[in-house]
């Protein structure tokens, strides 16, 4: 946490997530945007993302937000700002996630994906080393936790900031990173690399956590208490977090008990979209925000995290890789409606999203914590100097 000015100069730890979920990550690209724009209202145009956070954490699509928020340019600033990152997907997304045409474009991509990966995952591979190039881990510009899970090895591996300077084979290409945990099963091929004596075989970082906040939660938690165990509760209600979500379609009812009866493999896993999958991609999620929701109301501190996230989307808005002009403009107009409407919260009661009394729009949210993250900045540079 010191490659910002140090959290003990300030107030607050201060962490960002993102979410995966392809081209989906058109909505916390809207959202970042706005967040920054507030942000340079409050301290200049030259101010950046990665500037206010100590921690910024991504999971697959997240992670190559991620990647472009903190990797350095020629001028030790960001490669992107964060108004950048959805005209990047506009114009990438149909290139990485070609879409089959004709009448029979449906059945062409599932065919596809039963012979092998739906797609060659080329463009991706290039366009993530070319943007990248040889920077590593070490050199983001704030600390940052990619998630991905290795296949040979079927465990997680957290690609972290903190642990990079201490194991030099987790100090990889951050282009190797962004591949791997974005390389979702079905879709793109697992990426195979070897980085200081380690072979990695990875896979989509969703495998692990599709909601990365707990992951970088913990990830600080480890860093403080391994510096001091004794006051890192006191540490945690210090916690300012924000985490952006991607979408999902957890409002539609999809299936009952009686129709699952029926079936076997087949009904379970080869259904599009596989319904295995699908609860275990939503369970994960809600069981992060649960946890989230229940931690910070026991450190007294719910109003300083801010989850923001559509749980209503229908049709081809909820897949992945559908990079139609259409859908990718669809995606664009979710993020904006989402900044209307209310900030909501898990009730760590029943596990439901609900409104917060009081807690006005996401797009007020953020203002506000533009604010917080600016004062915690400013702080921090007084009482360095």
């Amino acid at each position: 946490m010191e490659k910002n000015q140090p959290r003990n100069k300030g107030n607050f730890i201060t962490i960002l997530s993102i979410d995966g979920g392809g081209v989906r990550g058109i909505i916390p690209g809207v959202l970042l945007a706005h967040l920054e724009a507030h942000l340079q209202e409050l301290d200049g145009e030259d101010a950046r993302i990665a500037d206010y956070f100590d921690v910024i954490a991504g999971t697959s699509t997240g992670g190559l937000v991620t990647a472009m928020l903190t990797a350095p340019d020629t001028n030790n600033r960001p490669l992107y700002s964060a108004k950048e990152i959805v005209p990047f997907y506009l114009e990438h997304s149909p290139k990485i996630f070609p879409q089959p045409r004709g009448p029979l474009a449906g059945l062409i991509g599932t065919l596809k994906s039963f012979a092998g990966p739906k797609y060659d995952g080329k463009y991706i591979r290039s366009l993530t080393s070319e943007i990248l190039g040889d920077i590593r881990l070490h050199q983001t510009l704030t600390n940052v936790v990619l998630t991905t899970f290795d296949i040979k090895k079927l465990q997680p591996v957290i690609f972290s900031s903190y642990t990079a300077p201490k194991d030099s084979s987790m100090d990889a290409l951050l282009s190797d990173i962004c591949i791997g945990t974005s390389a979702a099963p079905t879709n793109l091929p697992p990426h195979y690399f070897e980085n200081g004596g380690e072979k990695f075989n990875l896979i989509d970082g969703g495998v692990v956590a599709n909601n990365p906040t707990l992951v970088a939660i913990s990830e600080v938690t480890r860093e403080i208490s391994d510096k001091n165990p004794d006051p890192y509760p006191t540490e945690l209600g210090r916690l300012l977090v924000i985490s952006l979500g991607t979408g999902a379609r957890k409002n539609e009812e999809k299936y009952d008990a009686k129709t699952a009866t029926e079936w076997g493999v087949v009904g379970w896993l080869y259904v599009t979209p596989s319904p295995l999958l699908s609860a275990y991609n939503q369970a994960n999620g809600d069981m992060i925000d649960f946890h989230n929701a229940v931690v910070f109301k026991a450190l007294r501190s719910q109003d300083n995290y801010l989850r923001i996230q559509e749980d209503n989307l229908t049709g081809d808005l909820v897949n992945m890789d559908m990079a139609t002009k259409e859908n990718l403009d669809n995606l664009v107009k979710v993020g904006e409606e989402l900044l209307q409407k209310p900030v909501s919260r898990v009730n760590y009661q029943t596990g439901i999203y609900e409104p917060v009394d009081n807690g006005g729009t996401n797009i007020e949210a953020l203002k506000k914590f533009a604010k917080l993250l600016s004062d915690e900045r400013k702080l921090r540079l007084s009482n360095s100097n």
